[in-house]
């Protein structure tokens, strides 16, 4: 399709709109194996027909509590009416204003169709968006991007009505509509257009537009003007207008930047627990004869008899087979034109056959003896009628329909409809195309595009990291050209400290090859890594717009890190969220380089707070936005520097949603930040150098620095957690580590004053009989301490973080630092300056911000590093979470 339409000047592409987890062998459908859609479900002798369409209405008695889905009202009675497709309940004065249509209706609805990314659902209650049924236990699914949740064997059946994050070059919208989502509202939800409640914890009713927040009747939502102005958040959040990203060969996960772990694609991935129990259920149920009900295993294509992927059809006296077969695939054709195929045998079931009719046993019997599984397949026919949308919105014109045969070709089908829409062919040819029917849901979900040929020039930018840092250009090319071998034309740029190189690639075939080889390529015994970046349009923003850019440490906080990752990702564009554990801050800085002013949310521990400034130094020349302010969401152990702030000993679970609004109304205030030199040599017992040990080094500190005792704890915790990391999930924990370690050291001495010298602002210190040495730059110390103390002493100046000075103090050994923490003593006071010497004479266990080493004999200096850090805080009390904020926001 595509040669054939090059010669034309035109566009003609295929989309695959069929659930992200899909089995991507048949994604191959041409269009030949369109067909012309009726406008009802299979049950089209309905009795009870609706203003909506696609659903099969039947009325019910109900034996519980029931509420309708239509205005969430309680259904008083013992009469409902149930839709036997996608199980909608509602009164039956709701029968003539429903607007929600069917599920088996949803895929033709969609303009733009956009995959879902499915991972692991949380443990809140929620609905399934396809069966309407409560999602409860392991075999749970949600959207990693948008508010959808299903059910695993539902998966497949979900429409492709994801939001659409990026422009992709080919199919774009002159305005921005709302997103609407149906059900799982909170509870205190009110509409729109109304005022009145439509959140509801009993079934899936309401809707809510996902990008700016509101919520309506599913009754009244149409009333609401179809564009959306992104809500309160508009101003932090980075509109899909202005994101570019060539998608093609990439799937969502891939875009944005959603770890292989949580991808539930069959056949391209590993296959998501939930789903491999769900189908492994199915698999060993067989036909069960109950009463007048008979279950019969139905397959939709070859491949899912190949995969054993079927489902169970459940018929009862006088109803049709197909019928039955179509609803459980939620198809909404003519069941007169399809039939079923039993497996390995020739016998067929039409539509016209029905199970017991008149009483008779041969239909019954044949379908028993006939075998357990059988084929859903579509009667052949001479012409087939698909549906060509248009990019020219302005036409006025959603779609063209056009009649194809084993003649049409390519060429044809873009003069009819080109011809439909008033617009000339430039250039004659085209070739002729055939396709083989796999799966009668895949050729329900796939759309056919025509848009203008623009000769666009494509540029996939790739980001490879994991390799050696402080290389030469022209030996970061050899490395890439050797390693890759990288067949056209690319664009270098690279992040010398960081070991990256960003790839601008001007063929997608080309970018995928590489996109796949880079992950399975090691240098140095280092894997690399590789990420799609998309591109951000900085002249489109708004002026009053300064996006938020997102890092969320996963493995922070318990499952808390994860769960405000996905918080993030539905509130903001997901381009503008990054999981930090895959590859690293540069990823998020580099995508947004050319910003002009962006505001940054760091969401861990304050090792993750510190990984991210430590990049943001090494990259701050190629920003244009300099000094972005930084905000932290406490997810780590001791979070001193969010304590000092006051936002709190840690997360404990905030809406996001206020976090984000607190995050746009806080204001900016000063820090300091450090630079540590740490120059290992071999120094004698005079203090004389020798020879060095190791290459000098230089790291930042934000918070504090420490020899000795305190480090030696740390330093024993850190090799716990490395053995054994998935018990370190809670702060409890991790803080009884500390304890235990602590134990066992209450005994150890060591007379640190004899191992090391010190000098202050030039002035050499003497050392008291100490086993701990700490450098403080804020007044918060392991887990919140106050170490210096609050006494007032004319000796020194009252600390503060923005007084450009160190605190320096000393704990005499465990027990010292047991009372500190309990709050009964403070700590030896030994001096107060900007610029520190030491001098080390033995190896000695430091730590920087909680994260320690061993340091070998050498020299130490700190000085101040550059510029104040420039930090923020709420305007009023009143914004914050309550009852304990827990982030704060700061700048460099």
């Amino acid at each position: 399709l595509h040669a054939a339409a090059d010669t034309l000047g035109i566009q003609f592409c295929t989309i695959d709109i069929s659930s992200f987890i899909h089995p991507p062998s048949l994604a191959g459908t041409s269009p030949l194996a369109g067909k012309k859609r009726a406008q009802q479900s299979p049950g089209l002798r309905s009795k009870y027909q609706s203003s909506a369409p696609g659903h099969c209405f039947k009325k019910v008695t109900l034996t519980k509590p029931t509420f309708c889905h239509s205005c969430s009202d309680f259904i008083w009675g013992i009469i409902g009416f149930l839709c036997e497709v996608c199980n909608f309940m509602c009164h039956e004065k709701c029968l003539k204003t429903l607007r929600k249509v069917c599920s088996s209706m949803t895929p033709s609805l969609v303009q733009v169709p956009v995959a879902h990314c499915f991972g692991p659902a949380g443990q809140k209650k929620r609905f399934c968006c396809v069966c309407r049924k409560q999602t409860e236990g392991s075999t749970a699914l949600r959207c990693e991007v948008c508010e959808l949740h299903v059910h695993a064997d539902c998966a497949i059946f979900t429409c492709a009505d994801c939001r659409s994050c990026h422009l992709d070059g080919i199919l774009e919208q002159d305005t921005f509509h709302h997103h609407w989502r149906e059900g799982n509202l909170a509870s205190a939800a009110r509409c729109e257009v109304c005022r009145r409640s439509c959140g509801s914890s009993d079934v899936l009713a309401g809707m809510r537009c996902e990008w700016c927040g509101i919520t309506s009747h599913a009754a009244c939502y149409l009333a609401v003007p179809a564009e959306c102005t992104l809500g309160r958040l508009r101003c932090m959040l980075l509109h899909p207008a202005c994101v570019r990203l060539d998608s093609r060969n990439f799937s969502k996960m891939h875009c944005y930047r959603i770890a292989e772990s949580c991808s539930h694609e069959l056949g391209t991935h590993t296959v998501n627990p939930a789903l491999q129990k769900a189908f492994t259920l199915q698999k060993k149920i067989m036909i069960y004869i109950i009463g007048s009900k008979q279950n019969l295993k139905v397959f939709d294509g070859d491949d899912a008899v190949k995969r054993g992927f079927f489902r169970l059809v459940s018929i009862t006296k006088n109803e049709e087979v197909v019928e039955a077969a179509l609803r459980a695939f939620y198809l909404p054709d003519d069941p007169q034109d399809f039939e079923l195929h039993e497996i390995g045998g020739l016998q067929r079931l039409h539509s016209d056959d029905i199970l017991n009719r008149n009483g008779g046993p041969d239909n019954r019997n044949s379908l028993k003896d006939g075998g357990d599984s059988w084929l859903l397949k579509a009667k052949p026919r001479v012409t087939e009628v698909i549906k060509v949308y248009n990019d020219w919105p302005r036409s006025g014109v959603a779609f063209i329909s056009v009649s194809v045969s084993d003649s049409s070709t390519t060429s044809s089908v873009l003069a009819e409809v080109l011809s439909k829409l008033d617009r000339q062919n430039k250039k004659d040819g085209g070739v002729a195309s055939r396709c083989v029917q796999v799966s009668l849901r895949q050729m329900n979900q796939t759309r056919f595009y025509i848009v203008e040929n623009k000769n666009r020039a494509v540029r996939v930018e790739l980001l490879i990291g994991g390799l050696p840092p402080l290389l030469t250009t022209e030996k970061y090319t050899q490395l890439i050209e050797e390693h890759l071998a990288i067949k056209s034309e690319f664009f270098l740029c690279v992040c010398f400290r960081s070991g990256a190189v960003a790839l601008q690639i001007s063929c997608f075939a080309e970018a995928e090859r590489i996109y796949m080889l880079a992950k399975d390529t090691s240098i140095n015994n280092k894997t690399l890594t590789s990420l799609v970046i998309p591109g951000i349009t900085h002249n489109t923003l708004g002026e009053d717009v300064c996006p938020l850019l997102v890092f969320v440490n996963p493995k922070s906080g318990g499952l808390k890190g994860r769960e405000l990752l996905y918080g993030f990702r539905k509130l903001l564009n997901p381009h503008q969220v990054f999981d930090i554990m895959n590859g690293g801050p540069l990823a998020g800085l580099h995508t947004f380089r050319e910003v002009p002013r962006f505001r940054v949310l760091v969401c861990g521990g304050d090792g993750t707070v510190g990984w991210v400034l430590g990049v943001l130094e090494a990259v701050r020349h190629k920003l244009t936005c300099r000094e972005p302010p930084i905000g932290i969401i406490p997810l780590g152990t001791g979070n001193d520097l969010a304590r000092i702030l006051r936002w709190g000993p840690g997360y404990s679970g905030e809406d996001p949603y206020h976090i984000l609004v607190s995050v746009y109304e806080a204001d900016e205030v000063l820090m300091d930040r450090w630079t540590i030199l740490l120059d290992a040599q071999d120094v004698s017992e005079d203090g004389k150098d020798n020879d060095f040990l190791e290459p000098p080094k230089i790291v930042q500190m934000n918070n504090y620095f420490g020899l000795g005792i305190d480090a030696e704890l740390s330093l024993d915790f850190h090799l716990a957690r490395e053995d054994e990391p998935d018990k370190f999930t809670s702060r409890f924990h991790n803080k009884g580590v500390y304890v235990k370690v602590g134990l066992q050291k209450i005994s150890h001495t060591r007379s640190l004053h004899k191992e090391l010298q010190l000098h202050v602002d030039g002035q050499e210190v003497p050392l008291p009989n100490i086993e701990g040495l700490i450098f403080l730059n804020i007044p918060s110390w392991g887990s919140g301490a106050d170490l210096w103390g609050s006494e007032v002493d004319s000796r020194y100046e009252k600390p503060s973080i923005d007084d450009g000075l160190l605190e320096v103090v000393g704990v005499t050994g465990v027990v010292h630092m047991g009372q500190v923490q309990s709050g009964f003593r403070s700590g030896i006071r030994i001096a107060q300056g900007n610029y520190i010497r030491l001098t080390l004479r033995k190896p000695i266990p430091v730590q920087v911000d909680g994260e320690p080493w061993i340091q070998p004999p050498g020299h130490i200096i700190i000085s101040a590093a550059g510029p104040k850090v420039h930090s923020v805080c709420p305007r009023t009390a009143s914004v914050l979470p309550e009852p304990d904020p827990q982030w704060y926001f700061y700048a460099v």
